[in-house]
């Protein structure tokens, strides 16, 4: 249960600080965000209605389809999401913008947007049904969902200058940009864990110093090179972003001409790897 309140929790400041971004930020300077939001405040500057109603209308049709497709919980929790910020937009309405300055409003946000957004999806929902129609087409495409997401966004804030003027455009897509890093940020945290790849003939102290400087335990394995037929040692590792400045001071300590590999990994469990991250 406390698992359950966090989460919604989290969905609801996200969808917050969303609101915050459509409504003191973005729609008052005629800058608009990607997929059905921006969809929803072309059509709301069109029709002179609130920006909540089209925000909820325009995602039902793909809440449908999440709960066929995706299932149950994340259908209810986007549409509890999709509600936190219909209603959001509605009382922050008359609130006067922070700043009538194109480029600020698009920074601020671009960055209130993408943390809302990464929150919302770190707990397990959605704030816009383009990314449920880009889950279900790249099973069907070439195309992977990021791909599919950027060509549906890329159509509509192109629309954007049609309607408010291709300055304004180009603000949409610099406050686009900024969010688009930003849940990433948010959603990996800042302390996205990479692994590590490392030969060398001094594995074993480095593997040592790896243990005890960084705390960090080492695993290692049996390779062989192709071209000389030497079997080597291979040293894997995991560590936080933050520690691979350290790791790689740590190797060269040991042997300047270590071959070294990083990568980034997506989620990490179980084992003794600790790290700070909103479970």
């Amino acid at each position: 249960m406390g698992r359950q309140l966090f989460r919604g929790l989290m969905m609801l400041i996200g969808a917050g600080l969303v609101s915050i971004a459509l409504e003191i930020f973005l729609v008052p300077n005629d800058i608009i965000d990607g997929g059905i939001t921006g969809i929803s405040i072309m059509a709301s500057y069109f029709a002179k209605l609130p920006l909540g109603i089209f925000l909820t209308l325009l995602n039902l049709p793909f809440l449908f389809l999440g709960y066929k497709q995706i299932g149950k919980t994340f259908a209810l929790s986007t549409l509890f999401s999709i509600i936190v910020m219909s209603v959001g937009t509605y009382f922050l309405h008359p609130v006067e913008p922070f700043t009538d300055d194109p480029f600020l409003s698009a920074v601020f946000g671009g960055v209130f947007l993408g943390f809302g957004v990464g929150l919302v999806i770190r707990a397990g929902g959605s704030l816009d049904g383009t990314e449920i129609v880009a889950i279900l087409l790249s099973k069907k495409s070439p195309f992977s969902v990021g791909e599919v997401v950027m060509f549906i966004n890329i159509f509509i804030l192109s629309s954007a200058g049609f309607v408010f003027g291709w300055d304004r455009a180009m603000y949409s897509l610099i406050a686009y940009y900024i969010a688009f890093k930003l849940i990433d940020v948010t959603n990996e945290g800042l302390d996205q864990s990479k692994s590590v790849w490392i030969i060398s003939d001094r594995y074993r102290e480095i593997g040592d110093a790896l243990n005890h400087r960084l705390g960090r335990g080492v695993t290692y394995l049996e390779g062989e090179g192709a071209y000389t037929g030497d079997s080597k040692k291979v040293i894997f590792v995991v560590i936080t972003r933050l520690e691979e400045a350290k790791l790689i001071s740590i190797v060269e300590d040991w042997d300047s001409n270590a071959f070294v590999a990083v990568g980034n990994i997506h989620d990490v469990k179980g084992g003794r790897f600790k790290k700070k991250a909103i479970h």
